[in-house]
């Protein structure tokens, strides 16, 4: 189901009872860009620790936007054993803009190639994307109305609002008391926007929202102030509507984090920084706090590129990379569980899901990774009980199978492959360090290093001293390959990195300690030495 703004609003009772009745909810969100153009120390890489890596893609994060999100709430049908329905729903969206608030964002030509080349339609996207604001935008336009400071600020808001002026004004020269006319076409915030204005601007007309628009009729000064006295459409009534109105996609957020429910992703560190920034709070500088602040929206999380990554190897499933070769291989003959396991119908409004993949489509998306959660647990469960079908499996069994992974989200390029978002995170598991110490070859660039190499494997790689690399990999083969082909090479030996051995730090420490012990040591015996 797609679900614009035109939508949103009369769908939102629909989506909160969705979201309440769930066991858990599938997340997928696409976005305008993934990296900015980061370069130098700033590139990211796998010797970032997680609070450099986290700091790196805070600046993408602030530079792209959101275009889609996927929510698919999966509930297990009452009365059915193991058979669960998928509710699935594509949100686009796009930054309100409103008063002081006017976004800027920019578009990765990569991503929007990418997302072209699977059908995404820009034009819900750009023409009706729902707005949305986080809570620092909502506290600057609440005070701007509530205090009466606010104005319109856009020009293409202005050129539209003196437009509807104009029109009401030319309509009220010829127009009697009682006389009434409609605004067609104004719905959403820009209606109650529109309102405002009128009544500030014109003294002898009153406003009502109707289905068809909005309704202008002209009264008298003293049945305008009586209106404006009793009516319950008063105007401190229709400025919170107007915030919650322009709050949009947001209101469903806090929906959702209320609701408390599990949060299912695949790969997901990305979009919990997006939610956290466009819905929630900017992105604090703090990686600690980030980790605070996600644990407190979303107690439990769950990566299922985490949890495939973990059981992969050892259920000897072939090799696969994307979240959809995930799913047809937990589909296939090679899931020993394939017959006994969960059964997913999509509701009766997803239904093109049946018969149709939608690759990179966020409700998709989102729907695979529900499924692949329900399998993949049920594998787990078969695992520890070894038998198999299992009687009536539960969610809740699965919860329980599952806890070594929970809120163990998934990290891409760094110096660990997983954060723990309910404590500390865990030591690195990566191969180990080496170093490369290059003989005639003066002036060698981090850039040709990688090139050199590339052909054997992709290192990522650090400049120690002026003819000293470090190279770091995710694979313990290709680590020991390039040990193996390169260590006693006559111009780029490569050994283990040990850091009391090769740090310039520690070497410039052990120097100056040497300084001063020979120093010391020469004071002692020309004191002795002395009469």
């Amino acid at each position: 189901m797609d679900v614009g703004a035109k939508e949103f609003e009369e769908s939102l009772p629909l989506l909160q009872e969705l979201v309440q009745e769930s066991d858990f909810v599938g997340l997928d969100i696409e976005f305008t860009g993934l990296r900015s153009n980061l370069s130098g120390p700033q590139q990211i890489s796998l010797f970032d620790l997680p609070s450099e890596w986290y700091l790196k893609t805070r600046q993408s994060v602030q530079q792209f936007t959101i275009c889609q999100i996927g929510l698919s709430m999966f509930s297990a049908i009452e009365g059915e054993a193991n058979k669960y329905v998928a509710h699935s729903c594509n949100f686009f969206l796009f930054p309100t803009t409103f008063g002081i608030l006017d976004s800027e964002f920019s578009f990765q030509a990569s991503s929007v190639q990418f997302l072209n080349r699977y059908g995404f339609d820009y034009n819900k996207f750009l023409k009706n994307g729902i707005p949305y604001m986080n809570e620092e935008q909502e506290k600057k336009i609440r005070h701007d109305i509530l205090s009466g400071n606010w104005r319109v600020r856009s020009s293409l808001d202005k050129d539209q609002i003196k437009v509807v002026i104009d029109e009401v004004t030319r309509w009220l020269d010829l127009a009697e008391e009682g006389d009434w006319m409609t605004l067609p076409g104004i719905a959403g915030f820009q209606a109650f926007e529109v309102q405002l204005v009128l009544r500030q601007a014109l003294h002898n007309i009153w406003t009502v929202l109707k289905d068809d628009g909005v309704v202008v009729k002209k009264v008298s000064k003293q049945h305008r102030w009586y209106l404006q006295s009793t009516s319950c459409d008063r105007e401190s009534c229709w400025k919170e509507n107007i915030i919650l109105s322009a709050k949009g996609f947001s209101v469903f957020f806090h929906m959702l984090v209320k609701a408390q429910k599990p949060l299912v992703g695949h790969n997901m560190m990305m979009d919990l920084l997006y939610l956290h920034e466009k819905f929630f709070r900017p992105l604090p500088e703090s990686y600690d706090q980030f980790k605070q602040n996600i644990h407190s929206l979303f107690p439990v999380l769950i990566d299922t590129k985490n949890v495939t990554k973990d059981i992969w190897k050892e259920m000897n499933f072939p090799r696969v990379s994307s979240l959809s070769e995930v799913y047809e291989v937990l589909n296939s003959d090679l899931n020993p569980t394939k017959n006994s396991g969960p059964e997913i119908v999509h509701a009766i409004s997803c239904e093109k899901y049946v018969e149709t993949k939608c690759p990179h489509e966020a409700a998709y998306d989102a729907f695979l990774c529900g499924s692949v959660l329900l399998k993949v647990a049920h594998l787990l469960l078969q695992k520890v009980h070894g038998i198999d079908p299992i009687p009536e499996s539960t969610f809740l069994q699965y919860l329980n199978v599952l806890a070594p992974y929970v809120n163990q989200v998934n990290l891409i390029r760094a110096g660990v492959p997983k954060i723990n978002f309910s404590g500390p995170d865990y030591p690195s598991i990566r191969p180990p360090i080496l170093i490369l110490s290059v003989k005639r070859w003066p002036g060698v660039s981090e850039q040709q290093v990688y090139h050199k190499f590339q052909n054997l494997c992709k290192f990522d790689v650090r400049r120690l001293t002026r003819s000293q690399f470090l190279l770091l990999t995710n694979k313990f083969k290709d680590a020991r390959n390039v040990l193996k082909e390169y260590r006693g090479h006559p111009t780029l030996p490569v050994s283990l990195y040990r850091y009391w051995r090769h740090s310039p730090d520690v070497n410039c420490l052990l120097q100056v300690c040497g300084i001063m012990t020979a120093w010391a040591l020469l004071a002692f015996i020309l004191g002795r030495s002395g009469p």
